[in-house]
């Protein structure tokens, strides 16, 4: 089986070699096993990546850097090249040396760095970025995020309503945002965190619902047996979904102060219950597309 390529490339200079090196780890390059030669000046070391590719060609080579990186986020890669370059390189050599992010032929954008005057290949670098959102992505079964002809049940409780009011309202803004209607969204209000499962449980073996909405909240300041009461409501709700086959999305905050809470109900932090909500629309896509494709196998 074969495990990896390694390219081995000689560098012109010890001072190239040390810039190369300084830029890669600044870029957050996983550093490998290096090595310095006892018998002699030479030195090497090795930069790891998530993936590689080997490209060969015959004819004309293309007009691109010999060593091309691939990146996810182009514009921030650009930023890092950029800051580091200014802390080694004077204003007007840099803008010299590194050319802004542009469109290239091949469905890409892209941005080479020289790291000293000169045409040596090895001080030449290009990074680019895919324009193909698709680029390099596993196939794989993705739930959409239209919530049209879905039912839902969103529990709620009275205890902590300061909270819970708000974490309500985030998870009917994403349902009916997401294409849900208002008959088609059942609200049921419970005492508190404690019997979110029994609810929930009751609800998804109903079967009239495709997704079971949870939220809750609880204080560790304000609850001596906290930890008690967090570990059975999640095992409850993990077990009703599992035992149903019914989503259930977990929107029960877990938090030290009443400010902690305030913060993930929407004040600075999102909002849980609305991204409860949104979970809870794209498990019901996933299952229907799932069981769509097992019906198609048949």
């Amino acid at each position: 089986m074969i495990k990896a390529i390694t390219l081995v490339k000689a560098i012109s200079s010890p001072e190239t070699f040390d810039r190369l090196n300084s830029l890669f780890l600044s870029l957050g390059f996983e550093p490998g096993k290096g090595w310095n030669d006892a018998n002699g000046p030479g030195r090497g070391t090795s930069l790891l990546a998530p993936l590689a590719n080997l490209e060969m060609v015959t004819g004309r080579l293309p007009a691109v850097p010999p060593l091309l990186i691939e990146v996810t986020n182009l514009d921030a890669i650009h930023t890092a090249v950029e800051r580091w370059m200014l802390s080694s390189y004077r204003t007007e050599e840099v803008a010299a040396l590194l050319t802004k992010p542009e469109l290239t032929h091949w469905n890409s954008r892209l941005f080479t760095v020289r790291l000293a005057t000169g045409d040596t290949d090895d001080l030449l670098l290009g990074f680019w970025q895919s324009e193909n959102p698709l680029h390099n992505k596993p196939v794989a079964i993705e739930g959409g995020l239209s919530a049209e002809g879905m039912k839902f049940a969103v529990i709620t409780t009275r205890w902590n309503t300061v909270i819970t009011d708000r974490l309500l309202q985030g998870a009917l803004d994403g349902l009916y945002r997401s294409g849900a209607k208002k008959p088609d969204v059942e609200i049921v209000r419970v005492p508190g965190a404690w019997e979110i499962p029994s609810a929930a449980r009751t609800l998804a073996e109903s079967k009239r619902f495709d997704a079971i909405v949870t939220l809750g909240c609880l204080l560790r300041g304000e609850t001596a047996h906290y930890e008690a009461i967090y570990n059975e409501v999640a095992r409850g709700i993990g077990q009703s979904q599992q035992e149903t086959g019914i989503p259930h999305a977990f929107g029960v905050l877990t938090c030290e102060t009443l400010e902690q809470a305030l913060d993930r109900a929407g004040l600075k932090a999102g909002n849980k219950g609305f991204e409860a909500a949104i979970a809870a629309i794209e498990m019901v896509s996933i299952q229907r597309k799932i069981k769509a494709d097992e019906r198609g196998a048949k």
